[in-house]
């Protein structure tokens, strides 16, 4: 199958570079006119490129020696060799070419790596079973290469003599990149340095910071969507993130969580919605003008399932594979880009995190990292992450208003909530987990100690409550080291003598020095 037109002036509003020519996944959907965002730009020159290829706005430009045939095998053989995996483009491309065309490459070289590669990727992502015997007993490949991905514990497809390493199935597949940052933070083992901090930590100031951290977290992730939660949602909140990774991840897991979540389901009906959903604001007469719509409601269980079962694959993965954090993100993002609940998307989003890093036992027993409070103070990176994998997608979802101000979803869009790169989402998670470790921890440990031994100096000094303590401690530190006139009038602080106050000042001076 011939390739053709693939010097066009510009591709996607894209000027393509001068003295250039499409290559790979570019190639591939502007020749096949694919319906799928194109996150990669790749291009060949004419001439000789100094180091091989080089960057030219967004666009990859690759030395004329890379020059692939100007086939449906030669630029798919490009894009799996040079270019970071696309599974929706690729998805899209099998769906768009006749079988028979994926056929003939297979039936042309059944012992070569690209080909049965490319087999392989065309029945686990269409479920298509093509009219060809088993391939012959050659050395396996890898369907992703582990030294550029995260993989799956591999599961050999003798079929194809490929080792099925994806992080998902065909029905819902995630791709992270093994980038330089992300192998810098794992190479860190955060979960070691957590259990290395708590280690020299009494149980009992542990177990307050534990408390602290857990409420700040439920706080944040409420905050983050514009709530302030009354005391006694956050504590039910609270104790639901605690048991995350008790249970395992299925329809009735995170029912339960929501019906927790929502608490009156007089309004919101519990579990899977039944109808569209988007994000955004409405215009002066209420119409919807959507930023964002999650996956149709009749997609909903299908790609539900298929993100359980991505996250049973990830879960029974060594360390080395699917790192926690990674699989975090992955189960998380995939959550809230899908969607599925008429309300408390992003907060069970958030509690996903959660339920990854216990039930993997990256988090210590009983512990839990406020990323919602990390999240939250970089609010706008978390937004950017977000919008920069759903902003694209909906060039590709034809919607309509309805009557009640809600949206409906026109075409078929499952594909583009089973298949994305969670590179970015994964970094972000990571540093937001390496604060926790590196600051949340230390630094709540670090404010109990003193705190701790402030309120011992101050019982031994002068005999009172322990709550005029704590309250005593409270006060100053937010007055700047010193009792406002205004506290030291009220009862019971009246009852203590300047010289008293002024030796509890000192104390509480002291015991925070440097905080």
């Amino acid at each position: 199958m011939k390739l053709d037109e693939l010097s066009p002036d510009f591709l996607r509003d894209e000027p393509l570079p001068y003295g250039t020519s499409l290559a790979g996944w570019s190639a591939l959907v502007h020749t096949l006119q694919i319906a799928a965002p194109l996150r990669h730009l790749s291009c060949i020159s004419e001439k000789h490129v100094r180091g091989n290829k080089r960057t030219e706005g967004p666009w990859e430009v690759f030395d004329k020696r890379y020059l692939p045939e100007g086939s449906l095998e030669g630029h798919l053989g490009f894009a799996l060799r040079h270019e970071p995996i696309d599974l929706l483009v690729l998805k899209r491309v099998f769906d768009a070419v006749p079988e028979g065309e994926i056929k003939k490459i297979v039936e042309a070289t059944p012992t070569g790596t690209l080909s049965r590669r490319i087999w392989f990727f065309y029945e686990t992502l269409t479920g298509r079973v093509l009219d060809l015997p088993d391939a012959p007993k050659v050395t396996a490949v890898d369907a992703l290469d582990p030294a550029a991905y995260f993989t799956g514990k591999p599961n050999f497809s003798q079929r194809h003599r490929v080792r099925d390493n994806l992080l998902g199935t065909g029905a819902l597949c995630p791709v992270i990149r093994r980038t330089e940052k992300l192998q810098g933070l794992v190479a860190q083992d955060l979960s070691a340095k957590a259990q290395e901090t708590i280690g020299r930590t009494g149980a009992q100031v542990i177990a307050r910071a534990a408390s602290f951290m857990l409420l700040a977290d439920s706080r944040a992730s409420f905050e983050i969507e514009g709530e302030r939660a009354p005391v006694n949602r956050l504590e039910r909140w609270g104790r639901a993130v605690l048991e995350a990774g008790k249970r395992p991840l299925n329809q009735t897991e995170i029912y339960r969580l929501h019906r927790i979540l929502i608490g009156d389901d007089r309004f919101t009906p519990i579990g899977y919605r039944e109808e569209g959903v988007f994000l955004g604001e409405r215009d002066v007469d209420g119409a919807p003008l959507p930023e964002f719509i999650g996956a149709r409601h009749q997609d909903l269980f299908e790609l539900m399932t298929a993100l359980n079962e991505c996250n049973n694959r990830m879960r029974i993965s060594d360390q080395d594979d699917a790192d926690p954090v990674v699989q975090a993100a992955c189960i998380a993002f995939a959550f809230v880009y899908i969607h599925p609940l008429a309300d408390g998307n992003g907060r069970l989003h958030r509690c996903l995190i959660h339920h990854v890093l216990a039930e993997r036992a990256f988090t210590p027993p009983g512990m839990v990292f406020p990323v919602s409070a990390a999240m939250q103070d970089r609010i706008d990176d978390y937004r950017n992450v977000l919008q920069g994998h759903s902003g694209p997608l909906m060039d590709f979802i034809d919607w309509r208003a309805l009557p009640s101000g809600n949206v409906e979803v026109l075409n078929e869009t499952a594909d583009l909530y089973r298949y994305f790169d969670c590179t970015a989402e994964a970094e972000f998670l990571y540093e937001c987990v390496l604060r926790t470790v590196e600051e949340d921890l230390p630094r709540e440990i670090n404010y109990l100690k003193r705190h701790d031994r402030a309120m011992s100096a101050i019982m031994n000094a002068v005999e009172m409550p322990d709550r005029l303590a704590e309250d005593l401690i409270m006060f100053i530190r937010q007055n700047d080291g010193s009792l406002s006139k205004r506290r030291r009038e009220r009862d019971p602080v009246n009852k203590l003598t300047d010289e008293e106050i002024r030796l509890v000042e000192e104390i509480i001076a002291e015991a925070f020095d440097g905080v």
